[in-house]
């Protein structure tokens, strides 16, 4: 009798082991049984509303559940990682992230969370670099002229931003701290606002995304100087990286998605799987690609740490500014 009920007492503890390990597969097999909350800081129509949309709009596809794309704008895109924040870690609630997360976690002293703590990776999308560019009536044509230009007239060059503590404002100051020139902040409200007074020559240079820019420098209204990614750029061949006058240097904007900290391992594994699959499509890529955008394909733990890099990275630019937002 009793090595029966020991073979018995051995089958139930071996079938309850292998319980959490099968609700955690039939978990990712049934998710999403409903609608998800995809958060974006940004608001309709701007660049990350529209990456959110184009992958969004995939996986709503592949996984049978609309991904709602909610825009909460406001605060840096503080509101909308706060929402996610605060929401149950169940995979409904997902964050657009950006590098304004990276930079706020320097720029914000007051935050009601800890960014790299509280928002678990689930996967890069796309990386979009910026053009350094000047009104065609500044006397430099090229990086070394504009670095020998400022520091033979220091404080003369005004530099627009699209606000102050944004990726345009901290690639600038990224450039100020490493070739150690004197040149003057001017933050806007809006990209597009400083962009016209760029071309109008109230101001005389700016770090603009590529898309917003291309067609002006097309059109000859302002004037390319370099591009600030590792690499040059299909769009424009003939200008230089900025990395090439200035070594070490690298500025672009990431964009990928996040989840409250605690979201189960396999509901973000299976987020991550389809959207480096999604990453992989010809359309996807093209529309990444007509933004200024190369995909970003990575697993959540490298994803988590490029997100730890750049926070270190525009941490040390942001002290170097002076820039405080609250």
């Amino acid at each position: 009798m009793k090595l029966p009920r020991r073979r018995q007492f051995l089958r139930l503890a071996a079938g309850a082991a292998a319980l959490p390990a099968f609700s955690k597969m039939a978990l990712a097999l049934d998710y999403p049984t409903r609608p998800v909350h995809w958060m974006v800081g940004a608001g309709p129509g701007s660049a990350p509303d529209i990456i959110a949309r184009l992958i969004g709009q995939r996986l709503s596809q592949r996984l049978g559940q609309q991904f709602v794309i909610d825009n909460r704008p406001g605060v840096g895109g503080n509101i909308a990682t706060e929402a996610v924040v605060r929401a149950a870690p169940d995979g409904y609630t997902l964050l657009l992230v950006t590098s304004a997360n990276a930079i706020n976690a320097t720029l914000y002293h007051h935050l009601n969370f800890n960014f790299i703590r509280d928002i678990a990776p689930v996967a890069g999308i796309g990386r979009v670099g910026f053009i350094m560019e000047v009104n065609p009536s500044v006397p430099a044509k090229t990086v070394p002229e504009l670095i020998a230009y400022a520091k033979a007239n220091p404080g003369k060059i005004n530099m627009a931003s699209a606000g102050n503590g944004t990726v345009s404002h901290v690639a600038g100051e990224l450039f100020k701290m490493m070739a150690e020139v004197n040149i003057v902040h001017v933050p806007y409200r809006t990209g597009p606002a400083a962009l016209i007074d760029l071309i109008g020559g109230q101001v005389q240079l700016m770090f603009d995304p590529i898309p917003s820019s291309i067609a002006h420098i097309r059109a000859g209204e302002l004037r390319p100087l370099a591009v600030t990614t590792a690499t040059r750029l299909d769009a424009l061949p003939d200008v230089p990286t900025l990395d090439s006058f200035v070594p070490g240097y690298e500025a672009s904007a990431s964009f990928g998605m996040g989840a409250p900290k605690n979201t189960p391992a396999v509901i973000v594994d299976k987020l991550n799987n389809e959207i480096n699959v999604a990453l992989t499509d010809p359309m996807i890529k093209a529309h990444l690609s007509d933004l200024g955008s190369s995909p970003l394909s990575l697993a959540p733990a490298d994803y988590g740490k490029l997100i730890a890099e750049d926070t270190d990275k525009w941490a040390k630019v942001v002290k170097f500014s002076g820039a405080k937002a609250d």
